[in-house]
């Protein structure tokens, strides 16, 4: 009997230090004097995104995003309809709307298609050039630069600091565009909200054509063995886009021929407050629509969710975008 009754008196015993130290330990957890909570990461993965397109490898690049009152910039519309389309797809204004560039290396040319913002529209952008770098390529690396136009998140990732960033590259771009946004003539001539625009492109551009690294096209044609140029004046006087092809695959890369994916695919005929002419953007986007939707290309462009690439389907009166199945690679 005296055994047992030692026996279940260091049970108890046993039992009260753990309650104790149970106690203890929850106390502490609660002050939060042992263990801190962890601290959050908060910055995003390097921005870039790989696939092939026949022999070609394509890189979509992220400058960032930028949040833009979507809701006041539409045009064609009501605002209260804009709300509603974006509630539609779990989405509110201000919007924060992706750039973004398109890296492809054909096998003898690495060319980069729209540079991103740079310095020239606030924090959130500027890093397409450190996105490139941590997908493996060097700015010095790139052969030639095509501007889809030359508003000032496509060309502002020119420039770093007043220097040039892409010391190897030939700039080219649409002469319309060339003669109207680099024009001082314009640029006086400009209401005082839209001379920022001309500045930046003028900013981003001269020191190319000052180095002889500035070459401008006209129409439509092959610029590059697989790399043509297809006209879609409208949203500037030379915006253009480019129909990469390589073993019978097409990618066409719209720069801003759309803004608003949940809005614009839906109802092509709403345009945006940036568009130099808007019905010409509306027309530019409603054919160039058609055309995708018909022949099931690969489309990519500036302000679709990063990366932006994707095939377009007839849908009623519209059509809907869908976004390219994520790939891991090899």
């Amino acid at each position: 009997m005296k055994h047992r009754l030692q026996i279940i008196h260091r049970s108890l015993g046993l039992a009260a230090l753990t309650g104790t130290l149970a106690a203890t330990l929850a106390g502490t957890l609660l002050s939060g004097s042992v263990m801190a909570a962890t601290p959050m990461a908060e910055k995003q993965a390097p921005g870039y995104y790989r696939m092939m397109l026949g022999s070609f490898e394509v890189t979509a690049l992220s400058d960032g995003t930028v949040k833009l009152p979507v809701d006041d910039l539409l045009l064609n519309t009501t605002k209260e309809h804009v709300q509603e389309r974006l509630a539609d797809n779990f989405l509110s204004a201000p919007l924060p709307t992706s750039v973004n560039g398109y890296l492809i290396n054909t096998g003898n040319k690495l060319v980069l298609i729209d540079t991103g913002a740079g310095s020239l529209f606030g924090p959130t952008l500027g890093n397409l050039a450190n996105n490139m770098k941590a997908s493996g390529y060097e700015p010095g690396q790139v052969d030639e630069i095509y501007l889809t136009h030359m508003h000032p998140d496509h060309v502002g990732g020119l420039i770093s600091d007043g220097k040039i960033v892409f010391p190897n590259a030939t700039i080219r771009a649409n002469q319309d565009d060339a003669d109207y946004w680099l024009s001082e003539e314009k640029l006086n001539a400009a209401a005082e909200g839209a001379k920022g625009f001309f500045k930046g492109a003028m900013a981003s551009l001269n020191p190319y054509v000052e180095a002889g690294q500035f070459e401008a096209f006209d129409g439509n044609g092959q610029i590059l063995p697989g790399i043509s140029t297809i006209e879609a004046k409208g949203h500037t006087p030379g915006h253009t886009l480019y129909k990469v092809e390589s073993d019978g695959n097409i990618l066409m890369l719209w720069g801003d021929l759309i803004h608003v994916a949940a809005v614009q695919f839906p109802e092509p005929d709403i345009a945006i407050q940036f568009d130099t002419n808007s019905d010409n953007a509306v027309s530019a986007r409603v054919n160039e629509f058609e055309r995708a939707a018909d022949a099931g290309y690969l489309v990519g462009s500036a302000h679709l969710s990063f990366p932006g690439l994707g095939h377009l389907t007839q849908a009623g009166q519209g059509y809907e975008f869908i976004p390219a199945n994520y790939e891991a690679g090899e």
